[in-house]
């Protein structure tokens, strides 16, 4: 079988190639450990993964991340369906959700670890409010957004309304909610991050915050390198999800 590497393959290869090469050339040429090359930090996520160290700390975090946005995307989806088929609802929920939503998640974590301690349940919790907001919205939005004649002609071939709803309504707002789910995947790692951080002893943020206090910048890098992973693993999850249930007829 055949390789083939294509146009986008190759764009996309160059500039991350570049990236990585003027890396190590420069953190050969500073001789510093506060600016150490890639290869220095790859020995090192090496040493982490051989130990156990980096495996322990990501596990943990997966788990916290996988509960929070579950969690916070059914909910996400409930609020947001019973917002787009219902003006009750809608009047009712939306002037909350519009006043908390822009919050920076950072905000919660104070009043947070003042309510829930510091436990497990603080970093799922984090994860489920900054999961929450963005795919309610963008749930409501998508269902608000499909056309009122592609309803009305269904609703004219004598389709209930929980037909419409399923085959009609839901299948068009399903473009908008992807994004929603597909931009918080990178936002849940970024939260989880911030909690463990400041307040959890186990995880790749505990492990960020050991090497800034052992001053060892490969740690840190290293830490930076799996979120990245995470956070794009995640989002082409949901890019690959989309397709498979949009592709056919977008």
């Amino acid at each position: 079988m055949k390789l083939k590497i294509g146009k986008k393959d190759v764009l996309f290869l160059i500039p991350v190639i570049i990236f990585l090469s003027l890396w190590e050339i420069a953190g050969n040429l500073a001789h510093t450990p506060l600016f150490p090359p890639l290869s220095r930090v790859l020995a090192e996520m090496f040493r982490l993964l051989e130990n156990g160290i980096l495996l322990k700390s990501l596990e943990a975090s997966l788990l916290r991340v996988l509960a929070g946005y579950i969690l916070g995307s059914l909910f996400g989806l409930f609020i947001g369906i019973l917002m787009g088929i219902s003006r009750i609802a809608e009047y009712a929920l939306r002037p909350l959700i519009s006043m908390l939503f822009p919050i920076p998640i950072l905000g919660w974590l104070p009043l947070l670890m003042l309510w829930i301690g510091i436990n497990e349940a603080l970093p799922i919790t984090l994860i489920f409010i900054c999961t929450f907001f963005p795919v309610a919205y963008n749930t409501f939005t998508g269902i608000r957004e499909v056309k009122a004649e592609y309803i009305k002609a269904a609703r004219t071939l004598g389709a209930s309304d929980w037909f419409i709803f399923w085959h009609v309504i839901f299948p068009l707002a399903l473009p908008n909610i992807f994004t929603g789910l597909r931009l918080e995947a990178g936002m849940a790692w970024r939260s989880v991050i911030a909690a463990e951080m400041f307040a959890i002893p186990v995880g790749i943020g505990a492990l960020l915050m050991n090497g800034e206090n052992l001053i060892r910048v490969d740690i840190i890098m290293t830490c930076l390198i799996v979120l990245s992973i995470m956070s794009v693993f995640f989002e082409y999850i949901f890019i690959w999800l989309e397709k498979k249930t949009t592709g056919a007829w977008r």
